[in-house]
């Protein structure tokens, strides 16, 4: 078995990490594959709210998280939100998505988070296989409102 490594990813990243996106969007929009764009690789890197970790088997980036350091308003403490996830298709089913979500669960109890939540596409059958073993269902639905960024241009 090869060996993982979950790591906080910053700007040096971005190289490694700007093809991975890239198929991430093609994966989930099913359109011409993106080109890799390292200049918006540095741009989630560097943005002041999101916090990106990677992961490695044998040194090569497999896989990406995005997350959040939320106020959790009920409670008055704090809660993770993962916001994407992405592993590719050659180290899927070694473990490596529920390596980064145990990653972001153990970073979270340093902060004390009350909880790590996500929200995923429902048609990832896959993906929802391992989210039902490792977490339960959340008692809310999620809902997206485009908004026509031209109609405020």
């Amino acid at each position: 078995m090869s060996k993982i490594t979950i790591k906080s990813l910053g700007p040096d990243d971005a190289l490694a990490l700007a093809p991975l996106i890239a198929e991430y969007a093609q994966a989930l929009k099913r359109g011409a594959p993106r080109r890799p764009d390292q200049f918006y690789a540095e741009r989630i890197l560097g943005d002041r709210a999101a916090e990106v970790i990677g992961a490695e088997v044998d040194g090569k980036l497999v896989g990406f998280a995005i997350f959040f350091d939320l106020p959790e308003i009920i409670t008055g403490l704090r809660s993770g939100q993962l916001d994407e996830i992405y592993v590719h298709p050659d180290a899927r089913n070694e473990g490596v998505a529920r390596r980064m979500i145990e990653t972001l669960v153990s970073e979270g109890a340093k902060r004390s988070w009350t909880e790590l939540r996500w929200i995923v596409p429902g048609k990832n059958a896959p993906a929802v296989a391992l989210y039902e073993k490792i977490a339960e269902p959340a008692n809310w639905k999620g809902y997206v409102l485009p908004i026509d960024r031209t109609a405020s241009a």
